[in-house]
């Protein structure tokens, strides 16, 4: 089992998103970010892999407006010996990323226009775990999108154009279920009709669901992860902020929670990212609870 935490280290003083405004845009901005951007991402994943922390979700913005028409410089090819190492550096110690794009990502879009755009943006961002040689076991993390008041159709726009996805992008794409609008269940409609893997999020299950108990919803997401192309399922873990409106996420880890959580987790095999505001300092401690279980896996550092 892995632990990690989404994008932003607050240890470390850099950014692996730095950026600049559109208005702003040279050749000579994006080399000079994209460059800033890997070495803050490759001192994020030491700081990690030394404190046994072997998931992490990297920020999208890693090369700025990578998906956008205006964006013609090569980085592929400028910073693809930098891209190798990192994914180098990944494989050597076992670790597992993903990245989560943003929510203008939306395949279900009545609007032709959005879903094309969404489209380039999960190439833009699955090309660049490909730069890393990384396997198909490193995802690229989605919602269905919107309802438009249909359900029905909304799910069926999503199936339409997963369809005729590239498959480089097929291969990485996992869905989640939300908080408000698509259910496990919804979710799971997907999967019976494209085969997609469910990333389980527990705090949305407990926001939104059709009934099912924790320890089985989450053996019903599990068991839609190909165990050889997928690897084991990843989920977002967090609970409630007490005093807060319903649905946002706790600032800190409540260890008591975690605990019961683990319970209803059992014996499946899971990489957890915690979707906590301390970012790493709630993910070391998950680690240690978990290193107490002798559940966690330790870097294989070479």
């Amino acid at each position: 089992m892995r632990i990690g935490y989404p994008c932003v280290n607050e240890s470390l003083d850099c950014t692996s998103t730095s950026t600049f405004r559109l208005a702003s845009y040279s050749d000579e901005r994006v080399e000079l970010a994209v460059g800033n951007n890997l070495a803050c991402l490759q001192r994020i994943l030491v700081y990690n892999v030394a404190q046994h922390l072997l998931f992490f979700r990297i920020g999208s913005g890693i090369v700025p407006f990578g998906s956008h028409p205006i964006n013609t410089f090569p980085w592929q090819t400028r910073f693809a010996a930098e891209f190798r190492s990192v994914g180098d550096y990944i494989k050597a110690n076992g670790m597992r990323v993903s990245f989560h794009p943003d929510q203008f990502v939306v395949l279900n879009s009545p609007d032709a226009g959005i879903v094309e755009r969404s489209i380039q943006e999960l190439v833009y961002q699955g090309s660049m775990l490909d730069l890393m040689g990384l396997d198909s076991t490193h995802k690229l993390q989605i919602h269905v999108g919107g309802l438009y008041g249909d359900r029905e159709l909304a799910i069926s726009r999503f199936i339409a154009t997963y369809q005729t996805l590239p498959e480089a992008v097929r291969a990485r794409l996992v869905i989640e279920n939300d908080d408000r609008l698509f259910s496990l269940q919804d979710c799971l409609r997907v999967h019976r009709a494209v085969g997609i893997p469910i990333l389980f999020d527990n705090f949305h299950h407990e926001c939104l669901n059709n009934g099912e108990p924790m320890a089985e919803a989450l053996r019903l997401a599990a068991a839609t992860w190909h165990p050889t192309r997928d690897g084991i399922m990843m989920m977002d873990y967090s609970s409630q902020a007490p005093g807060e409106r319903r649905g946002k996420h706790t600032a800190s880890l409540e260890e008591d929670l975690f605990q019961d959580f683990l319970t209803e987790l059992g014996d499946l095999d899971v990489d957890i990212m915690l979707e906590i505001k301390d970012k790493e300092a709630s993910a070391g401690r998950a680690c240690g609870i978990l290193r107490d279980l002798g559940r966690i896996v330790a870097a294989q550092t070479i």
